[in-house]
């Protein structure tokens, strides 16, 4: 019993001489030759847990993470290219109604200008058709006023060549010599 009193002794006496300084041969404990089996199991077990930790819970995390925004950037181009297709159908709808918008009002600016001018075609022709009848009578009344006044030319011809004819003579003419010479004046 004192045997193992004395060795229980020693190594505390000796722990504690090391712990005074007085002892220089141990080293930083991570370094000692006689720990490192220790050591390379402890760290052997903690890498195949740390392994497996993050292999089993942040890398699935971390993966589901990539994956969701993965599909959240495929969804949100697929969904830009979709509406880019509805804006460029959109935009060729405009443009065919648009260039149909056009042409519809080409058509019924022809058909206007068309009607304008059937228009100012039947009235020039009613207006023409109307002047044609007032010159028409007009005609009727400068011939008819013309005969009349040829009528009274003849007789006023005859008054006034027997006026004269008495005025350079003093000698009143007969009306039938008066009415032979007018008549033979007037047929030229």
């Amino acid at each position: 019993m004192a045997e193992s009193h004395g060795g229980a002794k020693g190594p505390a006496a000796g722990a504690h001489t090391e712990a005074d300084g007085s002892h220089h041969g141990g080293g930083f404990p991570p370094f000692e030759s006689s720990s490192f089996a220790s050591q390379l199991v402890s760290l052997a077990i903690f890498f195949v847990l740390l392994y497996v930790i993050v292999s089993k819970l942040a890398l699935p995390r971390i993966g589901g993470a990539i994956e969701a925004r993965q599909n959240k950037i495929e969804g949100d181009l697929a969904e830009a290219q979709k509406l880019k297709d509805q804006s460029d159908a959109a935009l060729k709808a405009y443009e065919s109604e648009l260039a149909s918008a056009r042409t519809r009002a080409q058509a019924i600016g022809n058909e206007s200008r068309e009607k304008a001018n059937a228009q100012a075609e039947a009235e020039r022709k009613t207006l023409e058709e109307q002047l044609a009848a007032r010159l028409a009578g007009a005609e009727k009344t400068i011939a008819s006023t013309r005969t009349a006044a040829m009528s009274n030319v003849r007789g006023i011809a005859a008054d006034a060549a027997g006026q004269i004819v008495q005025q350079l003579t003093g000698v009143v003419p007969d009306a039938a010599s008066v009415n032979a010479a007018v008549d033979a004046s007037l047929k030229g």
